[in-house]
């Protein structure tokens, strides 16, 4: 018999681990988590305690949701993550999950409901659909081999670059404002708090060895980008790959080589690192056209991932 309950804070973290990383073993992008990592993700600012369900089948746990609702945000959206172990793909205890999903957003005022699935997951992708979901975006994760990296690709050699300074509370203000600023017209932007930024840096489990990078042009910032290598994630994938997980460059000094000037920063950071491989996600409807850059500098789509929404 299907059980659908409510997760308790303080008690259920091991149990939410264990199924999410059961749920999500056979995905590339995805290393499993320990309680530890969960507990420091609790205390990022903007975590929503509430809207988390556990299904259990026989007493058994099965299967996860979170329906979120972001309590910084001003626009009534919810976003709903599953993790699903593989035997219920599609099928009526991942429905189940959905259905409590939407109303527990809708009880909470929400007024849009979002989730994800990756091209592959054709069950749940179906099940979304005949939940009356739209696919309103699609997202690449792109790699390249680090030994391959052109030179002369447009960059802007006038662009100089130094490294952000954690000590300095004027670069954690400037990459809080820099972030912001150049992300606005972005797909489900929300302004970033400075304390969203300093959880990023000193606090986020997932980012412990990273470095932010700011491009600068005649003395001004204009322009940062950010990477990381989670050792976790290279000996579980038996991999050595750095992630370049943010980029941005101010609105008026787009097309003008910086970003690629960045990138090509961040490849050569990575590899003084030993690491073999970079990757990346990207909105492939990204208004800065940041995929034509991506393929320039010689990344290449390993996969896509969809998202869907749909009105409450």
């Amino acid at each position: 018999m299907l059980n659908m309950r409510r997760f308790v804070k303080d008690v259920d973290e091991p149990v939410w681990v264990e199924v999410l990383n059961a749920a999500h073993k056979e995905r590339e992008d995805w290393r499993a988590i320990t309680v530890e990592e969960l507990l420091l993700e609790e205390k990022r600012p903007s975590f929503d305690f509430e809207g988390r369900f556990i299904a259990e089948l026989d007493g058994k746990p099965v299967s996860i949701a979170h329906a979120n609702v972001d309590k910084l945000r001003e626009d009534r959206k919810g976003f709903i993550r599953l993790g699903v172990t593989p035997e219920f793909h599609g099928g009526e205890t991942e429905q189940q999950l959905m259905e409590t999903a939407l109303k527990e957003l809708k009880a909470r005022g929400m007024t849009t409901g979002q989730t994800w699935a990756d091209s592959s997951e054709k069950k749940r992708i179906q099940l979304l659909e005949g939940l009356d979901f739209k696919r309103v975006r699609v997202f690449s994760m792109m790699e390249m081999d680090l030994a391959n990296v052109s030179q002369n690709i447009g960059e802007n050699k006038r662009v100089a670059i130094r490294p952000l300074q954690k000590d300095r509370e004027e670069d954690v203000k400037l990459f809080n404002w820099l972030d912001n600023e150049s992300f606005k017209e972005h797909f489900d932007y929300r302004p970033n708090t400075l304390e969203e930024i300093r959880y990023f840096l000193f606090s986020n489990p997932y980012l412990k060895e990273q470095e932010i990078f700011f491009a600068l042009l005649n003395g001004e910032s204009v322009g940062y980008i950010g990477v990381r290598i989670d050792e976790k994630y290279n000996l579980e994938k038996k991999v050595k790959a750095g992630e370049i997980f943010t980029i941005g460059v101010l609105k008026r000094y787009r097309r003008t080589g910086i970003g690629a000037r960045l990138m090509l920063h961040s490849f050569e950071s990575l590899k003084a690192k030993g690491m073999t491989k970079a990757i990346l996600g990207v909105d492939d409807y990204n208004p800065t056209k940041a995929l034509a850059l991506y393929e320039k500098v010689g990344f290449r789509a390993k996969k896509k991932g969809f998202v869907f929404e749909r009105e409450l």
